[in-house]
């Protein structure tokens, strides 16, 4: 049985080992991708709620990593690694999480970028390398409630964007020059 949340089609070769989660976001699609490929804009938003976010570095190209931690509302801080699979901008992103590069654990994540007419409709697809990794993913760390909540997050920060920058006062975009402290790349940030 495949334990998604409202939507996506299963993988039946993999049904028993992924978590999906969508959600439609009211910001055009370049820019739900753009939140999800510079660290200014993740560490704002990424994460379940009370979740703050640590970048050590970054760099997003294929074959790029993103190694962080991320700090739970109780304290705990949780190792996380990505590597970027595959990236079609603004359409696709195809990556490899764990808590570390060599992470035999680790999951292979999709992330799909539809427009859906003035909104984005985001889908995260993770399968896990067994059906046991993902219930405990599932039932100890929450993967579900924390997934919806991490886009929930996103959904808020780039409405947010959205309404500053047809305005006029947003933050700034991508041929802008920023700050260290602005992109957020050392300490934690939201």
């Amino acid at each position: 049985m495949t334990t998604t949340s409202s939507g996506g089609e299963p993988d039946h070769t993999t049904a028993d080992r992924e978590i999906v989660v969508s959600r439609a976001i009211g910001a055009p699609r370049e820019l739900v991708f753009e939140a999800f490929t510079q660290v200014r804009h993740l560490s704002r938003w990424w994460g379940p709620e009370g979740f703050t976010t640590t970048t050590r570095s970054f760099e997003f190209r294929v074959g790029g990593e993103w190694d962080f931690v991320m700090h739970g509302p109780d304290g705990t801080a949780y190792q996380e690694w990505i590597t970027w699979r595959e990236i079609v901008p603004p359409e696709r992103i195809a990556l490899l999480h764990g808590e570390s590069r060599d992470d035999p654990n680790a999951f292979e994540s999709v992330l799909i970028f539809e427009p859906a007419g003035e909104q984005t409709r985001i889908v995260m697809r993770a399968v896990f390398p067994t059906r046991e990794l993902r219930d405990e993913a599932v039932e100890k760390y929450h993967a579900i409630e924390g997934g919806e909540q991490t886009l929930r997050n996103l959904a808020a920060y780039v409405t947010e964007i959205a309404r500053e920058r047809s305005t006029g006062r947003g933050p700034a975009t991508a041929g802008e020059t920023m700050t260290e402290q602005e992109t957020g790349q050392e300490g934690t940030v939201r």
